[in-house]
């Protein structure tokens, strides 16, 4: 069955991949890679007005960051409405649907008097069983027949049973007058085609499945597995939306959270595996199961997303760290890195990388090897050279050129120097992190060292001591 699992990703270009659309994704790619199975993309471009180009690339762009690769071609659902008009008109000569030639005007009288009546609003049809010699020459919509009397049951791996009662159904609307289609038909059609065998959508989509499956039934195809997630609320328990601050995925790759800690986190939105919080891709893909999704939406938590993603970033290996980190770096609009301050920050990051939650805190600590002499130490690390911190500085800095360039050596020589002069490291430090970063706070002294070098740790003493030359 493994190799079977096809899901689906079906976003509508209309605006950027937001967050929830982004879990949806997630959690579609997880249940297929984690089986051998296929996920496919999907662009529901159907809506012609607000569907447009940049759209579907700020869809794909997201899709690319978070790392969720899809198989075969990106489909246009567009592209696809002859298809969806061959099984409209397919249903109509199986008698399963019908030619509808109800003006506007006449399905709103019969809903002003079922709702004077007390009625159902639900539009039911005089041709639904009109024959066909009695068919005017006129425009027409074609409607699916919808069954009567019983009970239509939705199987839904998360929600459980849900059970809608046929005559909650109307005699809904396959092709448009213009002989276009309508999304519902699509969707099913596309899906059918497609070979989807689990849809896992938002539960905003749950009233639509027992729509869909009328098609399914009527067309005697395979109905796929369904199941609804809830939805992404805000911290104050509501829908999350642009009040909350919500964003599209670019913008959280734009404010620094490496994909793997928003694949952990979004994993975590509605789905548990255990009390586990933090876990690799190769365990979600092993761990991830339909099962594991409660039917309570979940809250966005910030501080939850960042203490994930420095969880990431601290374990992370550094090639692969270095790699996210300058791809942040363009991201962000910065000029292209010399090389020189690449292989530093390579060197940096196994000392920096456990203290950071984000790129941009990152980059914030490793400033050190960002920096160009001379330094300019910024207001703080001005004060800590004073004439008395310079002369501390010019008095040690022989014995650094002696030193050799270890660790221990460095400790060792730094204190002997503080108790010959009767005083105390911390006291060096705050010139040594002025001088080394310009800044007075920076990651440890002895690691800035290490990674700067013997020649420009030295250099950059020599300038803070004697800034006048």
């Amino acid at each position: 069955m493994s190799a079977d699992v096809v899901t689906r990703f079906a976003p509508s270009p209309t605006g950027y991949l937001h967050i929830g659309g982004a879990r949806t994704a997630l959690f579609n790619w997880l249940y297929a890679r984690g089986r051998g199975g296929k996920f496919l993309l999907r662009i529901e471009d159907t809506d012609r007005a607000r569907s447009t180009p940049e759209a579907t690339d700020a869809i794909l762009q997201g899709m690319a960051w978070l790392g969720l690769d899809h198989d075969g071609d990106v489909i246009s659902q567009f592209e696809g409405a002859a298809r969806h008009a061959e099984i409209a008109n397919e249903l109509l000569a199986a008698g399963k649907a019908f030619k509808c030639f109800a003006t506007q005007d006449e399905i709103e009288a019969f809903r002003e008097t079922a709702r004077a009546e007390g009625k159902s609003t639900l539009y039911r049809s005089p041709w639904r069983d009109a024959d066909a010699s009695t068919h005017p020459d006129a425009p027409f919509v074609i409607r699916i027949k919808a069954p009567q009397g019983g009970t239509m049951v939705i199987k839904d791996e998360v929600q459980g049973d849900v059970k809608i009662a046929h005559e909650q159904l109307d005699d809904m609307i396959l092709l448009r007058s213009d002989g276009t289609p309508v999304y519902m038909l699509a969707v099913v059609v596309d899906d059918h085609d497609m070979g989807v065998t689990h849809v896992i959508r938002g539960d905003d989509h749950l009233s639509n499945a027992a729509r869909q499956m009328m098609i399914y039934e009527a067309m005697g195809w395979d109905v796929p597995v369904w199941a609804h997630i809830p939805l992404i609320h805000g911290p104050d328990g509501k829908k999350l939306s642009k009040r909350h601050g919500a964003l599209g995925a670019q913008e959280y790759q734009g404010m620094g959270y490496p994909a793997a800690g928003m694949r952990n986190y979004l994993a975590r939105l509605g789905w548990s595996h255990g009390d586990d919080e933090f876990f690799t891709d190769a365990q979600a893909k092993e761990w991830f199961d339909l099962d594991g999704i409660g039917k309570s939406p979940a809250r966005f938590d910030t501080k939850k997303l960042e203490h994930l993603c420095g969880q990431h970033i601290a374990t992370t290996d550094d090639a692969a760290l270095q790699q996210e980190l300058l791809a942040f770096w363009d991201v962000i609009g910065n000029d292209a890195m010399s090389d020189t301050k690449i292989a530093l920050l390579s060197k940096a990051l196994e000392s920096l990388k456990a203290r950071a939650k984000t790129f941009p805190e990152l980059i914030d600590k490793a400033t050190f090897v960002l920096v160009d002499r001379p330094i300019q130490p910024d207001e703080k690390a001005s004060k800590a050279l004073d004439t008395v911190s310079r002369g501390i500085l010019n008095a040690l800095t022989p014995h650094l050129q002696n030193a050799s360039w270890s660790r221990d050596a460095l400790e060792a020589v730094t204190a002997e120097f503080a108790e010959a002069n009767d005083t105390k490291f911390g006291k060096m430090a705050g010139p040594l992190r002025a001088a080394l970063a310009g800044r007075a706070v920076t990651p440890s002294v002895f690691d800035m060292l290490l990674v700067l070098g013997k020649e420009e740790s030295i250099a950059r003493i020599k300038d803070a001591a004697n800034p006048n030359g």
